[in-house]
């Protein structure tokens, strides 16, 4: 079934927290069930779907390094290494679901996954195949949000989308903390800089701006929250032009 969409071809970003779900650690099963079920509606809809995986249940970098004493490039490739394994279950899930998909990493694994390659990445997508990217850009001291606006931008998305945990959008403050957040329905990219709300990286904001490709935040719990954004209605918060 192929529904006419407003936005054809996006890139979504799930963070390894919302993949941990309640648990303090590790990966959630009913919760990768649920993402892998979500993306299944959306490419029954005829969307090209790509995905970039976070590593944080796992393993995160900055903290991490300062804990054990290791310099920030080695523990960034170990977070790096966290997103293959999460990429790996997601491919798992969906395969179970009935979805064809890949999983394409920065970093060279072939017997994991295939080497991310553009040209090839696109052909995918325009065979209908859902693909996952792993391992970051590839290098270290650049996020995983970095690697999604990086991503998003080569292989021309319509729109990217940051899947979160339990937050439906972008506030002035950490709404879990304080009752009193103020949320926004919409910004542009400069505002998301100038007002430092710490939603993703400034290189990940350029890069959409750069490329103009709307961001959407929202909670990837919503009800179809992903077919919705892509059929055109307002969930989360919008930044944009």
């Amino acid at each position: 079934m192929v529904k006419d969409l407003k936005y054809k071809r996006v890139l979504l970003k799930v963070s390894g927290e919302a993949l941990m779900g309640n648990q303090g650690f590790g990966i959630d099963a009913e919760v990768v069930n649920r993402v892998a079920e979500q993306i299944k509606r959306v490419h029954e809809l005829g969307a090209e779907l790509a995905v970039v995986v976070g590593g944080g249940n796992i393993f995160r970098g900055v903290q991490n390094c300062t804990k054990l004493g290791m310099p920030q490039a080695s523990a960034d490739y170990v977070g790096m290494l966290a997103t293959v394994m999460n990429g790996s279950v997601l491919q798992a899930m969906l395969k179970k679901t009935g979805v064809d998909c890949r999983l394409m990493s920065a970093i060279d694994m072939h017997k994991i996954a295939e080497p991310y390659i553009r040209n090839k990445a696109i052909r995918h997508l325009e065979k209908g195949r859902v693909v996952i990217f792993c391992a970051g850009t590839g290098n270290p001291f650049f996020t995983t949000d970095t690697a999604a606006g990086l991503r998003a931008s080569e292989i021309d998305a319509q729109a990217m989308l940051m899947a979160k945990n339990k937050v439906d959008g972008i506030y002035d403050k950490d709404p879990r903390k304080f009752p009193d957040a103020k949320k926004f329905e919409k910004l542009s990219y400069e505002d998301l800089i100038k007002k430092d709300l710490k939603i993703m990286d400034v290189s990940a904001v350029s890069l959409c701006k750069d490329n103009h490709i709307p961001l959407f935040v929202f909670d990837f719990e919503a009800q179809d929250g992903i077919e919705k954004i892509l059929q055109g209605e307002n969930i989360g918060t919008y930044v944009g032009e």
